[in-house]
């Protein structure tokens, strides 16, 4: 398998240091709001590349963090007159009811910033020990320009990073590119104690305390998106490698920019808006397909069009499964004829192109369209109603296992529309014995206003979602 690593620009066979326990870090939200559609790809794309290594056999300690304390989960609280607290568990409770409907998995550990403070002053006081970092009136800050290092993974000399950064300049800090490790107490904020008065982490720090707590002094992979190279990722590979004498992550891994209608999505321009937005008029498996319908590394637009694509692509792949589980119940032979064995014979090919994609550089686009081109073989073999038990039940396990490992098109049952439905069709049956066409016809028009199509098959009525 090969990935493209942010670190040397290039792609690089993954070899991780322990198979049996890959270790990745993957930067998460900061929990102030709901998390926008921005956010969203990463959080989808770096859980498929867990699920994939899972898929091959690896095992994978994944650490996500939030970031519970920050200038804007405060600004947040003073706006709503509540604690910090109650801000953050707020939003990482609706944190888990978005990442669940887009099929997220849990990280093995999601670690909060005020829940790691010794850890944090650990680390702080380590780099100050060591030279690295230097305190003034309670703020402690990193001296950059003395690690050797800086810059190495936005490949830029410190000359174009200090030009092209947003750098909060003031009279304390020695030098312009210093960043804040810690900051001393403000009036009315929450603070811990320490070696260095009352105060609070910074951004940065959290994540090189948090990945070495949890996963240790050097890492297999980190992830995130484009925006976090610089300064984020830069700092924390300062922070970590002074501090632990030792390489950070052997692989860095970051997606592309979302765009909103080909223009980058701002609060100004009002196109700015969150998952559960999206979800609501899509649905939250739409928005996962999208994200992955192209290369992670590729800037992907966000649009009506694209998501309504995402919806009808989605609805291919259901009404095969609902067509298999229709006639694996409803079967013309129980063991796979000549016929459907010669189609299974051909099922593995595209399984062989899904995994040869996903070890190109997680090419989710590429799995995706071989996962249709298995659709299409099995949809021609079963379009007859001839296909056999046998066929169907291996046809849909061979289908199930791929769209797993994206978490697409996952089986979901809906016990009480399906009862609705099949309740309707049978007084359909009923009108149409007594020779009751119009009320048939009702009934037909009924389901089709509901988005259920039936389809009257030699082994009974089968029916599907629009």
């Amino acid at each position: 398998m090969k990935v493209f690593n942010t670190l040397t620009r290039k792609k690089e066979e993954f070899v991780p240091m322990d198979p049996n326990n890959v270790k990745m870090y993957s930067c998460g939200p900061t929990v102030y709001n709901f998390f926008h559609i921005g956010n969203a790809r990463p959080f989808i794309i770096f859980d498929v590349f867990r699920r994939f290594l899972e898929y091959r056999g690896y095992k994978v300690t994944f650490v996500q963090n939030f970031t519970d304390i920050d200038d804007k989960v405060i600004r947040r609280a003073n706006e709503e007159g509540v604690t910090y607290k109650d801000v953050s568990e707020k939003y990482i409770k609706e944190y888990f009811t978005d990442a669940k409907g887009l099929g997220i998995k849990e990280a093995t550990v999601h670690p909060k910033a005020t829940e790691n403070i010794n850890e944090i002053i650990k680390i702080v006081k380590t780099l100050e020990d060591k030279g690295y970092a230097y305190e003034k009136n309670g703020d402690v800050y990193y001296r950059a320009k003395k690690f050797d290092g800086y810059g190495k993974l936005s490949h830029q000399p410190l000359e174009e990073l200090e030009a092209g950064a947003r750098i909060d300049v003031n009279d304390i800090k020695e030098d312009a590119m210093d960043f804040a490790l810690w900051k001393a107490a403000k009036p009315g904020e929450p603070s811990w104690d320490s070696p260095w008065g009352k105060g609070r982490p910074g951004w940065h720090i959290e994540c090189s305390a948090m990945a070495n707590k949890y996963l240790g002094e050097t890492i297999d992979v980190h992830s995130g998106g484009l925006d976090l190279i610089f300064p984020h990722h830069e700092n924390e590979i300062a922070q970590s490698e002074a501090a632990n004498g030792k390489p950070f992550a052997h692989y860095w891994m970051h997606n592309a920019f979302l765009t909103i209608d080909n223009q980058k999505m701002s609060k100004s321009l009002g196109n700015f808006f969150t998952v559960r937005d999206a979800a609501e008029k899509y649905g939250y498996e739409a928005i996962r397909f999208f994200m992955l319908s192209a290369h992670y590394r590729s800037p992907l637009n966000y649009s009506a069009e694209s998501l309504e694509q995402a919806v009808s692509a989605l609805s291919r792949l259901r009404n095969m499964f609902d067509n298999l589980e229709f006639y694996k119940e409803n079967f013309k032979n129980e063991k796979m004829t000549e016929d459907d064995a010669k189609v299974f014979a051909k099922l593995p090919e595209y399984k062989e192109k899904f995994i040869s994609s996903m070890e190109n550089d997680l090419n989710t686009a590429d799995a995706i369209a071989a996962i249709f081109e298995m659709v299409k073989e099995i949809n021609g073999a079963i379009s007859g109603g001839e296909a056999s038990r046998e066929f169907c039940e291996k046809a849909e396990s061979a289908a199930r296992e791929l769209c797993g490992v994206l978490g697409i098109a996952e089986k979901k049952e809906d016990n009480a529309l399906d009862t609705e439905i099949e309740a309707l069709i049978e007084k359909r049956q009923e009108a149409r014995k007594a020779k009751n066409f119009a009320e048939a016809d009702r009934i037909r028009d009924e389901l089709k206003n509901m988005g259920i199509v039936l389809e009257d098959t030699p082994q009974g009525v089968k029916w599907s979602k629009k």
